[in-house]
C-alpha cells in the first residue's frame, strides 16, 4: 500500500507492506484522515520519537471488510488495569497507545487498529466532514468539559483553528456567548461568520470578563492572555499537548480569586461517543480543505502556516 512515512524528520510517500489483521484488531481501508497540529509536534520532534519509521495520522475514517464506516482517534488503546483506568480515567492511562505516534496511523491506504477503540459513525456524517471531528472535535469537546462550561456561560476561545471552529458550534448549541481572540484576518472572519459575539486579534482583550476560556494555540503567552480575561472563579483549559514555554506571571493579579488553570489530556471513549452523537444532532459540518495522500507535506504546511480555514483532510 502507499503511505506517508515519517523517518529521520522527513515525511515521504512510499510503498510499504499492508498490515495484516491480528486478534483484537481490525483492518480498515482509510477513507479520510484529518491533519492535526499534534502531527506537526511529532514531525518537529517536540514530542519525542517513539519509533524509527512511523505513519502519522489519528483522525481516521475507515471502512471495515464488511463495509461498516468507523472512526479512530488519538487514543488508540489503554491497558485497562492501571489505577487511572480503574478509576474511569482512561485518558490518563499509564500505558496508552496513541494512533499515529507509537502505532501507525491513517496517512495510508490501510490502517490496523484495536477493535475496541473504533467508533461507529452516524449516517449523517460523511467521511470528509467526520475526519476532523475525531480529534479536533473530540478534544475540543473535552476541553469544554474540563473548563466546566455551563449553558449560558461567557466563553473565550483563544486561537481559532480546526478545533476551535468546531467548539464554537457546540457552545452556541448550549446558548453560550463566545468571544474569540486569534491571529489572522481570515480566522477572525470565520469566527464572525460562525456566530462569535466578539472577535479580536491575539493582542486584544475581550470586552467582558469570561466565565471560561479555552486556549488552542501552543503558546504560553496565549494562556496568560486567557487568564487575564477571567472573572474570579473562572477556569482556563489548555487544549494543547505541547506549549512553547510558560511565562512568569503576577499571581496576585491573574490567578488569585480562585481562578484555575487546567490541562486537557487526551480523551476517553465516552467523550468520543457523546461528541459524535451531539455532532450528528446539531448537524456539525467542519470547514475542510482536501489533500491527496501524495500531498501530505502540503497539508502539514497549511496547518503550520495557518493558511487554511478549518481543517485539512488527507484522502488516499
Amino acid at each position: 500500500m502507499k503511505a506517508a512515512v515519517l523517518q529521520s524528520g522527513r515525511l515521504t510517500i512510499r510503498d510499504v507492506p499492508r498490515p495484516e489483521s491480528t486478534p483484537g484488531h481490525v483492518l480498515l481501508k482509510v477513507l479520510a484522515c484529518g491533519v492535526c497540529r499534534t502531527d506537526l509536534h511529532i514531525l518537529d520532534g517536540e514530542l519525542p520519537a517513539l519509533r524509527d519509521a512511523l505513519i502519522p495520522g489519528h483522525q481516521v475514517v475507515g471502512e471495515t471488510a464488511g463495509g461498516k464506516r468507523v472512526g479512530v482517534s488519538w487514543l488508540g488503546g489503554v491497558d485497562g488495569t492501571c489505577p487511572y483506568c480503574l478509576r474511569g480515567l482512561e485518558n490518563l492511562c499509564d500505558h496508552p497507545t496513541f494512533t499515529g505516534y507509537n502505532v501507525d496511523g491513517g496517512y495510508a491506504e490501510y490502517v490496523l487498529v484495536r477493535e475496541d477503540f473504533v467508533f461507529p459513525l452516524p449516517a449523517e456524517l460523511d467521511a470528509l466532514h467526520a475526519a476532523p471531528l475525531l480529534c479536533a472535535g473530540i478534544i475540543g469537546f473535552r476541553s469544554l468539559r474540563v473548563a466546566g462550561v455551563e449553558p449560558g456561560d461567557r466563553v473565550g476561545l483563544f486561537g481559532f483553528g480546526s478545533s476551535a471552529h468546531l467548539a464554537i458550534s457546540v457552545l452556541l448549541s448550549w446558548n453560550c456567548t463566545v468571544y474569540v481572540s486569534t491571529r489572522g484576518a481570515s480566522h477572525r472572519k470565520l469566527a464572525q461568520s460562525l456566530g462569535a459575539t466578539w472577535v479580536g486579534s491575539e493582542d486584544d482583550k475581550p470586552p467582558v470578563e469570561l466565565d471560561r476560556a479555552i486556549t488552542f494555540a501552543p503558546s504560553g503567552d496565549v494562556v496568560i492572555s486567557a487568564l487575564s480575561s477571567l472573572r474570579k472563579g473562572g477556569v482556563v483549559a489548555i487544549n494543547a499537548i505541547h506549549l512553547d514555554r510558560f511565562p512568569q506571571f503576577d499571581y496576585d493579579k491573574l490567578l488569585w480569586g480562585e481562578r484555575q488553570i487546567r490541562s486537557v489530556a487526551n480523551m476517553t471513549r465516552t467523550d468520543a461517543r457523546d461528541f459524535l452523537e451531539l455532532a450528528a444532532r446539531i448537524d456539525l459540518k467542519p470547514r475542510v480543505t482536501v489533500f491527496p495522500l501524495d500531498q501530505a507535506n502540503d497539508a502539514l504546511m497549511a496547518i503550520r502556516k495557518d493558511s487554511i480555514d478549518g481543517a485539512a483532510v488527507i484522502v488516499p
